[in-house]
């Protein structure tokens, strides 16, 4: 029987409290990941902006887009582990926390997270969460592997979770594993977390990922 671990023992877990991963993307993987260019997308837009990165690690891409933003966009960066590139510079704030425990002072008109949703257990309340934390035009964008999400027998929920998703208000591209949608929600789900996996073995990135089980 696979051993599925509660969210708190998973963060202590070697395949997510790694220093090293995935923590030094630059501003242009962000591009390339995400499908569109952040900055850009935030200066077209009018008046103060709010821009959130769940899993910025080392925050070089956010630090690289405050160059850019010319203080238009107060920035958060969020990451389970304190290994930031530098100390917090003007108009960014950097903040050690779960994205499961982490509860923001207002809403944000951009949410990202660039290949951290896979070390997150349970996954579909993390989605839950940002989505709640979106303004009423505001966008969420993230890599979201749905195959990572299995249930008590360890089979991929398929067809039951592509459909939850877009009920939920949720645009899934199976091709480019991004996952998006725009405006506040409170999604509901069918599924109830049952743990997490910290030996799934590596996703479609080559990299160990965290499996994610439901019932």
């Amino acid at each position: 029987m696979t051993e599925l671990l509660d969210d708190t023992r998973l963060e202590q877990t070697a395949v997510v409290a790694n220093s090293a991963m995935n923590r030094d993307r630059r501003l242009a993987a962000y591009r390339r990941e995400l499908g569109f260019d952040p900055v850009a997308w935030l200066l077209a837009r009018p008046g103060p902006q709010r821009w959130l990165d769940v899993g910025c690690g080392s925050a070089h891409a956010l630090f690289e887009a405050s160059e850019s933003l010319s203080g238009r966009v107060r920035i958060v960066g969020l990451d389970l582990v304190d290994y930031f590139g530098g100390p917090s510079r003007p108009g960014i704030d950097l903040v050690t926390a779960s994205v499961l425990d982490w509860n923001p002072d207002e809403p944000f008109d951009l949410i990202t997270s660039v290949h951290a949703l896979h070390y997150v257990g349970d996954k579909l309340a993390a989605l839950s969460r940002m989505s709640s934390w979106l303004t009423a035009d505001g966008h969420l964008a993230a890599n979201f592997d749905t195959s990572a999400l299995r249930n008590r027998n360890g089979a991929a929920l398929g067809r039951q979770l592509s459909t939850a998703l877009r009920r939920n208000g949720f645009d899934y591209n199976s091709r480019t594993h991004r996952i998006t949608r725009t405006g506040v929600a409170r999604p509901v789900w069918e599924f109830r977390y049952l743990g997490a996996d910290a030996h799934a073995g590596p996703n479609y990135t080559g990299q160990e990922a965290v499996g994610s089980h439901y019932e």
